[in-house]
């Protein structure tokens, strides 16, 4: 009997077994120093970005960057598979002679086959138990076979399931903060309703949103890949605006309330802070300000234009200041980690909101002033006619 495979048999199998059970199984952060998913997403991560950093077009570098959380957790399930295997192959050399095959030599390649097929439940038969440690090995391996696949019929679904509830709720953002979304159009567009009804409603929806987002990606920190659907959407970036919208509004706006702004904050600030730990960002002293004075003096006249005037003076700076300085480390340190780009204050510009731009847009538009152009023609050839 070999001993030291069998042992090394046991501790790759405890060590896949007690991994798989803290990644899909275990519903908190797991903060022991080493883990096999997390050694897996860091080192392939970190290659994928590298080439992904070479790719010049920022649609074509995002798409790229969509196919890591997908394929990663395939590929993670593909490496737990193989770790069993692995496992159950040195068990079974680590007994000894014990499995008959014809005429063939006992190898531990062959043994590696045989384990394969059992765990997969394949049975060809042409390669046979012939102990009976070997034969208990080989039904505890055809069982976990298939708890595994039970594990992947209810894994995949779980994740695509907060996946969709996390993109349903920045989805909805669009239409209230502009694509990407920013602290300056939510404010413009909700920030002097009549009443402030509106917005403590977006703001309330965005708390549970936050404390959502802190769970699913606690639980899941696979879901910090997955890219959403649009370019300029991202959960960081969601996040970050409404930190920024809620920093302005309890470094104080008059005539709006900052009540649920708080509570909205420090939720936020919450996930966060707790999601740059799971995803190993690192802290950058060197990050450029995103709010320097020449935009904040700006933002200020534009909200002024808005009905909306931020409260001056030296305490009021320094409030918003303190704030921006809670989470906006976390951001950038998050945003360089996961090569995605954070919403700025406001934009530059004017631009348009996913909702209102279509890939036949320029056509119709194109058609519309055609058709209005004709009947132009034909109502003046009418008058002359007359």
């Amino acid at each position: 009997m070999h001993l030291g495979s069998a042992i090394a048999g046991v501790l790759v199998i405890l060590g896949v077994l007690l991994d798989a059970f803290e990644s899909v199984v275990l519903p908190r952060r797991v903060q022991r120093t080493f883990r096999l998913s997390n050694w897996f997403y860091r080192r392939s991560w970190r290659r994928w970005a590298s080439v992904a950093r070479h790719i010049r077009s920022a649609a074509r570098r995002e798409a790229f960057l969509g196919y890591f959380g997908p394929l990663s957790l395939l590929v993670l399930l593909g490496l737990w598979a193989m770790g069993l295997i692995l496992g159950f192959a040195l068990l079974q050399y680590g007994a000894g002679e014990h499995m008959a095959s014809g005429n063939q030599p006992i190898t531990f390649g062959l043994l590696l086959y045989h384990s394969g097929e059992t765990f997969y439940t394949l049975g060809y038969g042409d390669v046979t138990p012939n102990s009976s440690l070997s034969r208990a090995l080989s039904v505890v391996e055809a069982g976990m076979g298939f708890a595994f696949l039970a594990v992947v019929i209810g894994y995949l679904p779980t994740i695509y399931s907060a996946f969709s509830g996390r993109e349903i709720e920045i989805s909805l953002l669009d239409a209230r903060a502009g694509s990407p979304p920013t602290a300056f159009e939510l404010l413009a567009r909700f920030g002097k309703a009549r009443s402030q009804i509106a917005l403590d409603g977006i703001l309330r929806d965005w708390e549970r949103w936050a404390a959502q987002l802190l769970e699913s990606h606690l639980s899941y920190p696979p879901l910090g890949f997955f890219r959403s659907q649009h370019n300029n959407q991202s959960w960081l970036g969601t996040l970050t605006a409404m930190l920024d919208t809620t920093s302005l509004i309890i470094a104080g706006i008059d005539g709006v309330n900052s009540d649920q702004a708080k509570l909205t904050f420090a939720m936020a600030r919450h996930a966060m802070v707790d999601l740059a730990q799971v995803a190993n960002a690192r802290f950058d002293p060197q990050t450029l300000d995103r709010l320097p004075e020449s935009q904040s003096v700006r933002l200020r006249q534009l909200l002024l234009e808005r009905g909306l005037e931020l409260r001056d003076g030296e305490e009021a700076a320094s409030k918003l200041q303190s704030l921006r300085a809670m989470y906006e480390p976390y951001a950038q340190a998050l945003a360089n980690n996961l090569l995605i780009t954070l919403p700025p204050w406001m934009h530059a510009e004017k631009k348009r909101d996913n909702w209102q731009a279509g890939p036949w847009d320029r056509a119709i538009q194109a058609k519309g002033l055609a058709t209005l152009g004709q009947a132009k023609h034909d109502r003046h050839r009418a008058d002359d006619h007359f």
